[in-house]
């Protein structure tokens, strides 16, 4: 018969093991869940609470100045000259209001949308966990020009409330505050940079505040500008920030754009600012409430969206087919902004505020921000043409670039995506290569059979490429053989050449020995030189010289490059010798043993190596301005004063 085994209970969970923490001990017991953690970040947490209490006094019009101070001791001072925190006696609990709000979780009077319209401060947590967290934490009270102090010690009333004479301030809250070494760690210690670009960030975005910022000059970088004093106070807002956080970025447009109102139906007030620049991954943040969110939210998604669509739109109109389809990272990707929005009650993710969760603003944000923006565009031609320009450019060399990803000479199955007529070469190797730019098909047939296909790879251009001096670079990236060209190089250009993404060891310009040739030679040298300026310096670029004649004398067969050669052997020649003159119409004319012998073969060709002047590029940049550009008074005065220099005219 089988008996049944008795299970021995070893852990006994009953309702004694149910702890309940009352008052501020929860926060203590896991202040990760009420500012993110114990580290830097959680720390500096501490003083945008209290910092975010005296802006919320100033946006609802009671407050002008704010007053924050870091103490050598690493204790931290922000006072206020608002409303200063209530001191009767709450009706429900026998306490006075102001300790209500330091020792009582969901504590404030900003649930009541009569007193704060808007305001940062939204759970009643703000100030009770940083009471929580503090070794010592010293309030004071301004009430009709009279002080009330009070100090508390992580968490608790250490005294009772009481006056302290006569105050500077008619009215106001003052919050001084040591934060717990027991939680954040002796070596955590709050960053006077920090504490500064706060207090400047809070000024740009309430264009009323004066903030008073002081630190003692001990704890002071001497590496970073953080000044020991000084007054925040930026009458522009936002259009201030923006400016000073781009001021080291090439702006594409003259106008900062910058608009403001207020949503439909009254539902709270925008304002925004955005430029454009030839930088990536810009200066891109947003507020509400002026509490920074990291992480964006709705606002700035609807935000996003509302200035796509107007560029889009305006785009459309202006019939540019390229803007008008593009992505919204293809049109933000360069840009810097700043949104700050001001709601009543909204919801963020997490005590800390870092993204806006609010559902019913994005949509707001993105039909407001739109409507004001377009209209924008629209008052602002100049600047609409500008930037639609620049983002079209930006998108064309992205297409570019992103073709020569696809460029591999190792994978046979890629070769159908090779740039135009390109007929690469099989090498897997950069050393050694050689790309030879040839003008039209004629001249690329002879080419790609007398060259040696294993280093050497030949492009055919179609007629003379587009004068990229006098042409927008939105054009110039349209043109379809600059674009093969681009593409085939894959080096990209100006100021993002990459030397270790370029495909050849040397380019070389091959052309015609004639008028024709020499202009496309000039107009190709005219875009190595402004666009891929790096490719000359580090000594890739180099112009064939093809042969202009054929002299067979005597049964011996000589290739000469000009008249000046060709005489001269003439001279030399036997009395009564048989001479036969052949003089080649272009590169296409030549058989491919000839161009082989005489332009391709390293072993019997010649090449002229192009190099740029190691002093005054300036005179280089104007003189090929002069030539090229736009203004044709420069190249007549140019013609007029070199014109008696010039031998051997091929007219």
């Amino acid at each position: 018969m089988r008996t049944k085994k008795k299970i021995k209970q070893t852990n006994h969970y009953s309702a004694k093991d149910i702890e309940i923490l009352e008052g501020l001990e929860p926060v203590r017991k896991r202040p990760g869940m009420y500012i993110g953690g114990t580290d830097e970040n959680a720390l500096h947490h501490l003083a945008t609470e209290i910092l975010d209490n005296s802006i919320d006094e100033v946006n609802s019009g009671y407050a002008k100045n704010i007053y924050v101070k870091l103490n050598k001791n690493n204790s931290l001072t922000i006072t206020d000259d608002g409303r200063g925190i209530p001191l009767d006696k709450h009706p429900k609990k026998n306490k006075t209001a102001l300790e209500i709000v330091l020792t009582t979780l969901h504590s404030g009077g900003k649930f009541n949308e009569n007193v704060y319209k808007s305001s940062a401060g939204l759970h009643g947590v703000g100030l009770s966990v940083v009471n929580a967290l503090s070794e010592k934490l010293v309030v004071e009270i301004f009430k009709n020009s009279l002080s009330f102090i009070q100090s508390y010690s992580k968490g608790k009333a250490i005294n009772e409330l009481k006056k302290n004479g006569k105050s500077k301030f008619k009215n106001g809250t003052s919050i001084s505050f040591y934060p717990d070494s027991e939680i954040f760690g002796k070596e955590n210690k709050f960053i006077p940079k920090r504490i500064y670009e706060l207090c400047k960030s809070k000024a740009y975005l309430s264009k009323g505040v004066i903030i008073h910022f002081e630190c003692d000059k001990s704890l002071i970088n001497r590496k970073d500008d953080t000044p020991a004093s000084i007054k925040l106070f930026y009458p522009e807002g936002i259009n201030e920030y923006i400016k000073a956080e781009t001021k080291n970025k090439n702006i594409i447009h003259d106008k900062y754009p910058f608009s403001s109102g207020n949503f439909d139906d009254q539902k709270g007030k925008f304002e925004f600012t955005i430029v454009w620049h030839n930088e990536e991954k810009g200066f891109q943040t947003s507020f509400c409430n002026s509490v920074l969110t990291n992480n964006g939210g709705t606002h700035e998604n609807g935000f996003r969206a509302g200035i796509v669509k107007a560029i889009r739109k305006t785009a459309k109109y202006k019939n540019n087919k390229i803007v008008s389809s593009a992505s919204s990272d293809d049109i933000l990707n360069n840009s810097s902004y700043i949104l700050s929005i001001f709601i009543g009650n909204p919801e963020f993710e997490g005590q800390t505020k870092s993204k806006l969760s609010s559902v019913f603003i994005q949509k707001y944000c993105e039909n407001s921000i739109n409507n004001s923006f377009e209209q924008w565009l629209n008052n602002h031609p100049k600047n609409l043409n500008t930037i639609l320009n620049f983002l079209e450019t930006k998108i064309r060399e992205k297409n570019i670039l992103n073709q020569n990803l696809d460029v591999d000479r190792q994978s046979l199955t890629r070769k159908i995506r090779l740039p135009g007529k390109l007929a690469d070469c099989t090498s897997t190797k950069i050393e050694g290569t050689e790309l030879f730019i040839v003008e039209g098909d004629s001249a690329g047939g002879s080419a790609k059979q007398a060259r040696d296909r294993n280093f050497q790879a030949v492009l055919p251009l179609r007629g003379k490429i587009l004068n990229v001096k006098s042409a927008n670079t939105s054009k110039m990236l349209a043109n379809n053989e600059i674009s093969n060209l681009l593409q085939a190089l894959g080096c990209q250009r100006r100021d993002k050449y990459s030397e270790k993404d370029l495909r050849y060891e040397k380019i070389i310009i091959m052309t015609d020995a004639d008028v024709d040739g020499d202009h496309i030679s000039s107009l190709l040298l005219t875009f190595f030189f402004c666009e891929l300026p790096n490719l000359i310096k580090n000594g890739h670029l180099y112009l064939a010289v093809p042969p202009l004649y054929k002299l067979t004398i005597a049964n011996e067969t000589s290739y000469v490059r000009n008249d000046k050669e060709k005489d001269e052997i003439l001279k030399k020649k036997k009395k009564n010798s048989h001479v036969e003159i052949s003089r080649f119409k272009g590169l296409g004319e030549m058989m491919a043993q000839q161009l082989k012998e005489t332009t391709m073969s390293p072993v019997s060709r010649s090449l002229i190596k192009v190099a740029l002047p190691k002093t005054d590029f300036k005179k280089t940049n104007k003189l090929i301005s002069n030539l090229m550009g736009k203004n044709s008074e420069h190249r007549l005065r140019f013609i007029e004063e070199n014109a008696s220099r010039a031998k051997n005219l091929d007219i």
